[in-house]
């Protein structure tokens, strides 16, 4: 098995690329061994000393550390995602606890703007942040206000405010008049 890696603009975080799905069709993030408990590879990375955030896309893990340097950290990480994927366990495990997306807020009246902004960040945004390790979730909208999570290796980056202020934001005043600004929530 051969486990690709590539650096995101986060530096506290590196993308890694087992070449098989991780979790196809969704994204789920592990900011803590407890929350880790539902998935038996996410456990094993949180045993390594250093790391502090796991995240899993379609096909890539994300790891994030909050100390030491990549060089140290890299071989275990690389030995427990191959560990467990010759182990042959699933992802998440049966029966773990669910991960719990909060409740979206906007008005009935927005409706239709927030169906827009959720095909927007759909088709142009989730994929260009998927690319760099992360993700991004529609959190709410209110008084011209978008409201949206960034998890994974944009969690935290230095470049996220960057992201949301000037790419984002940019991108859904051009299509929606509406839209007055984007916040992290």
């Amino acid at each position: 098995m051969f486990i690709q890696t590539e650096a995101t603009p986060n530096p506290a975080t590196l993308k890694f690329l087992p070449g098989r799905d991780v979790l196809a069709g969704s994204t789920r993030e592990f900011r803590t061994l407890e929350e880790a408990a539902a998935s038996p590879l996410a456990v094993a990375l949180f045993g390594i000393p250093g790391v502090t955030g796991v995240f899993f896309g379609s096909d890539f893990v994300t790891v994030t550390k909050s100390g030491g340097e990549w060089q140290h950290l890299k071989p275990a990480i690389l030995g427990a995602i191959m560990e467990h994927y010759l182990s042959g366990l699933p992802i998440l495990a049966e029966g773990g606890p669910a991960e719990t997306a909060g409740e979206e807020f906007f008005a009935p009246e927005d409706a239709e703007t927030v169906a827009t902004i959720k095909e927007l960040l759909e088709t142009r945004v989730r994929p260009a942040v998927a690319g760099d390790g992360g993700d991004i979730t529609f959190r709410g909208f209110r008084d011209g206000v978008v409201y949206l999570t960034m998890k994974g290796s944009c969690s935290g980056c230095p470049s996220s405010t960057a992201t949301l202020k000037h790419g984002i934001q940019n991108l859904l005043r051009h299509f929606l008049p509406d839209v007055q600004s984007v916040e992290a929530a």
